[in-house]
């Protein structure tokens, strides 16, 4: 039967062209290391593409890597300061650094015992079509996790009202590069249609090496951004430029005759993963159907982030920023001198229940706000800066004004604040322009 005509007769080790013993030795270490890196970080999950994995989310913090980086930290590099093994958006912490440092010396150990154990063996062509396989698709579930998080603009989110109002001076190189990509949502969106560009071309068994090069491509300028903006995915970002390299390993000749030697090249060998014309196309439709699993649940997680705190989220009922109009202690007005550290100057209300405070001296203070409409009380709770917890009552006689009456630091305060409408930051408001006499550059 045509479904069982064989496409790629099994060839022995004798009858194939050895592999170099460099290869050799290269490809079990890259297999050990690559295979250990992708179990323990988020690339598995990216892999797996399942929604809401919770403990999961970050493979590094459960066992065993958990223990196998407490062990690496107290008893071979000799750590003596706490390890945080939460996440906490960090790729690079402390854990991370020393989980990658064990990785490699069981992958240098793994390797060398391997080379002693199957030294007599003379390329590994059957493992390598699956070990590519699957780098292949870990790749590609990078490519669209980050991609879809720009193009659904989530990653840099437009710039906060806390933002807006901060100094330059005061933000982090990571906060600078945020708010300036943030600042201009086409760009984002722009940079992650060329990662999904990347991760689709990856899946697509005929544009794996042009998806190659473009992921490479990509992930070789993300990581000098995180190198030159302090952006802690430093090592993520390295591993999948290792990655990327090793998927364009086996086609180095010809892109090097092509783009360096401007010479003609035979088109890449075929290298089926089955014997039968039937086992391949099944094996083909899987990776469609996983491929469409990838894009559809990236996608569906995007939308919905946005929707439930991303832009498209609904802004809290005190959203803006409010600036202080009188402050009572104790029934005494207070007047707004310089050197108060108590009187407030402004709050905002942002995003996600957040709050800042802004005192006349005191650095500014971040608070989750919580408002019970039914009761009309305002809680803040401690965050970056707070020192206290602060409980108010609420009244807002019109919708630009708004009275908290409440105990600060044993005194009782009333602070009546009225809402900024016009805060038109030229940030947000200078748009673009297509002729442009002299540059607006301020």
């Amino acid at each position: 039967m045509a479904s069982q005509t064989v496409i790629d007769r099994p060839q022995t080790e004798a009858a194939t062209p050895p592999w170099s013993l460099a290869t050799r030795i290269a490809f079990r270490f890259c297999f050990v290391y690559f295979s250990l890196y992708c179990l323990s970080t988020q690339i598995i999950t990216s892999f797996l593409s399942i929604p809401d994995i919770g403990w999961l989310s970050d493979p590094s913090v459960v066992p065993p890597w958990r223990e196998i980086t407490a062990f690496t930290a107290a008893h071979i590099l000799r750590i003596k300061s706490p390890l945080t093994f939460v996440e906490t958006g960090s790729g690079d912490r402390t854990i991370d650094w020393v989980l990658v440092f064990a990785l490699l010396s069981v992958s240098v150990v793994a390797t060398i015992v391997w080379s002693v154990l199957d030294r007599h063996r003379k390329s590994y062509r059957a493992l390598h079509k699956w070990f590519f396989l699957f780098l292949r698709f870990a790749l590609a579930g990078q490519m669209l996790t980050y991609g879809f998080v720009k193009a659904v603009p989530m990653q840099m989110p437009a710039p906060l009202l806390t933002t807006l109002t901060e100094p330059f001076g005061d933000l982090s190189p990571m906060g600078v590069l945020w708010s300036s990509v943030g600042a201009s949502q086409p760009y984002e969106i722009f940079a992650g249609c060329l990662e999904i560009l990347g991760g689709l071309l990856l899946i697509i068994p005929r544009t794996v090496t042009l998806g190659v090069l473009v992921s490479l491509a990509d992930m070789t300028y993300v990581f000098a951004l995180n190198m030159t903006y302090d952006v802690p995915v430093k090592l993520l970002s390295f591993h999948l430029i290792l990655l990327s390299l090793f998927l364009l390993a086996p086609q180095a000749r010809r892109l090097a005759g092509f783009f360096l030697l401007d010479r003609a090249v035979e088109p890449a060998p075929r290298n089926p993963l089955f014997r039968t014309l039937r086992a391949n196309r099944i094996a083909l439709a899987v990776q469609a159907v996983f491929a469409l699993w990838l894009i559809g649940i990236n996608l569906y997680s995007a939308r919905s982030d946005w929707r439930t705190y991303g832009g498209g989220a609904p802004k809290p009922a005190l959203y803006g920023i409010w600036n202080v109009d009188q402050f009572t202690t104790d029934g005494q007005p207070r007047p707004p001198l310089l050197s108060d550290q108590a009187r407030w100057r402004r709050i905002i209300f942002d995003r996600y229940e957040f709050a800042a405070l802004d005192r006349m001296t005191d650095p500014r203070a971040f608070y989750t706000a919580t408002l019970d409409e039914r009761k009309n009380t305002l809680t803040l709770s401690q965050r970056r800066g707070a020192k206290l917890n602060l409980s108010f009552s609420v009244t807002r006689p019109a919708p630009d004004r708004l009275t908290l009456d409440g105990p600060i630091d044993g005194h009782k305060e009333h602070i009546e604040l009225r809402l900024e409408t016009d805060h038109n930051f030229l940030l947000k408001t200078r748009g673009f322009h297509w002729i442009s006499e002299f540059p607006f550059n301020r």
